[in-house]
């Protein structure tokens, strides 16, 4: 059963009220019923506070119907708001833009409290998104770590000048009546027609109630958005209500200018509802008293998403007649349709076929393993990801085509993201491998650095893992 929030009195209610989501869009409370709380019970007596969830077996009724690697696609799911932002000229509003879009991908979520399935290694998923200009948006990930896990994904719009690359690296631990997913790892948004990089992070995760009352889903404390080029930054601040004020799935933030340390406008609102901007020099020049009093009655604050009717763009993906044994709808789907049957055993039994297998794959192997599709990155000074050392892994392809066109034909080459009917025989992928990765370090087949080739160049056929070296006359 799915209940909805707490209801405010009338008496009590504010203009921020009214930005709260209402009637069936609350969905952010659960109740357990009793076999599952047994079954959390049991699971919880054997964990002390602080510990690492990361290596417990869940019970299937806590999980999300899709592994992380897919659920990451929710924060490109409003191509509404993201497509326009590379065209807007003035520095601050473009910011705003980057930042009307990063709060937007927050309330897609099932009801209740759900956990997306933990991506295997070297599980991959790859998706597409068509736009309503005729355009296209590519989606690539992979799981390069299990322990810790790391889910690294590449994302370009390549008409519309935006690439993304990524690596969510989320630790969960265990608080006594509530579990936290810390979610580490950044974005890198880039604007490729300004050479403007937007960096971004998450807020926590939070399953409150495992123990007693109601199951409740929040986000909390804090996250940035910055661009180095700009000097422009915002601080979030996702807030929940507290023992004795407060209000629950609020946030709240400034947008500064840190080369003259100046906030520009104040942030409010509610993650999975309405969200404003508060111009903070039109407040100054106007008085405070005046300001406030204008916005009271006619809702001066400018509103710059409402989740309560915001309608998200899924991706697509390839059949799963076309999907290789280690893409996530393939390799999960027996677990998906067990849970949306509501048929636990069976999930269970599937998820743990998975998992043992995971683990067989691991006592057989002997080599280091490494990521088929992404590379460590080329930080520190000359580096070619200086200053995204945070990312860990990005895309081992060069994206770099003077045209759109070009650009979509080097993303194609990199993996089958369209179905076989969509995409052009010069562009067809390699095959992939039967347990995923390669024997030797993708950084070996890596472009050279922003100095120049280095003394030999190695390539890796991603089917048999064998390496040819290549190396100059001179050498």
């Amino acid at each position: 059963m799915v209940l909805g929030h707490r209801r405010h009195s009338a008496a009590s209610r504010t203009s921020q009220d009214d930005s709260r989501p209402n009637g069936s869009n609350g969905t952010e409370e659960e109740m357990v019923d009793e076999d599952q709380g047994n079954v959390l019970s049991h699971i919880i007596a054997q964990l002390r506070p602080g510990a690492d969830l990361s290596r417990i077996t869940l019970p299937t009724f806590i999980l999300e119907p899709r592994s992380m690697l897919e659920r990451i696609t929710n924060f490109m799911a409003h191509p509404e708001l993201m497509i326009p932002m590379p065209e807007i000229d003035d520095p601050v509003q473009r910011f705003i833009s980057v930042v009307s879009f990063y709060l937007s991908g927050w309330h897609i979520k099932p009801p209740g409290v759900k956990k997306p399935l933990n991506p295997i290694l070297g599980e991959n998923f790859y998706g597409w998104w068509d736009y309503s200009d005729g355009t296209r948006g590519y989606y690539i990930s992979e799981q390069t770590s299990h322990h810790p896990p790391k889910s690294s994904y590449f994302f370009m719009a390549p008409e519309h000048h935006i690439r993304i690359d990524g690596t969510l690296k989320p630790r969960s631990k265990f608080l006594g009546n509530s579990a936290a997913s810390v979610m580490e790892g950044i974005a890198v948004m880039r604007f490729t027609n300004r050479n403007e990089r937007y960096f971004v992070t998450q807020p926590n995760m939070y399953a409150r109630g495992m123990l007693f009352g109601k199951m409740k889903y929040e986000l909390g404390d804090h996250s940035f958005v910055r661009c180095p080029e700009t000097g422009l930054a915002v601080d979030l601040e996702f807030r929940n209500k507290g023992y004795f004020s407060g209000k629950d799935d609020a946030i709240a933030g400034f947008i500064k200018n840190t080369k003259t340390d100046k906030n520009l406008y104040e942030l409010s609102g509610y993650w999975n509802g309405k969200m404003y901007m508060k111009d903070l020099a039109v407040c100054a020049a106007k008085g405070a008293r005046e300001y406030f009093a204008d916005e009271s009655q006619t809702g001066k604050q400018d509103l710059i998403f409402d989740a309560t009717s915001a309608r998200e763009t899924t991706i697509s993906a390839r059949p799963l007649g076309e999907q290789h044994e280690r893409e996530s709808q393939k390799l999960w789907n027996n677990v998906v349709v067990a849970l949306k049957n509501k048929d636990h055993d069976t999930a269970t039994d599937e998820k743990t076929r998975i998992e043992d297998m995971q683990r067989d794959e691991a006592s057989q192997r002997k080599d280091e393993w490494f990521p088929r599709l992404f590379r460590k990155v080329q930080g520190g000074a000359g580096g070619l990801e200086e200053g995204e050392e945070n990312l860990d892994w990005v895309i081992n392809a060069k994206i770099d085509g003077k045209t759109p066109q070009e650009q979509v034909s080097q993303i194609l080459s990199i993996a089958p993201v369209l179905p076989k009917a969509m995409t052009p025989a010069s562009s067809q992928p390699p095959a992939a491998t039967a347990m995923g990765g390669n024997a030797v370090p993708p950084s070996a087949a890596a472009p050279p650095s922003k100095h120049g080739p280095g003394p030999g160049m190695r390539r890796v056929d991603s089917v048999t893992s064998d390496v040819d070296e290549f190396v100059d006359a001179k050498q």
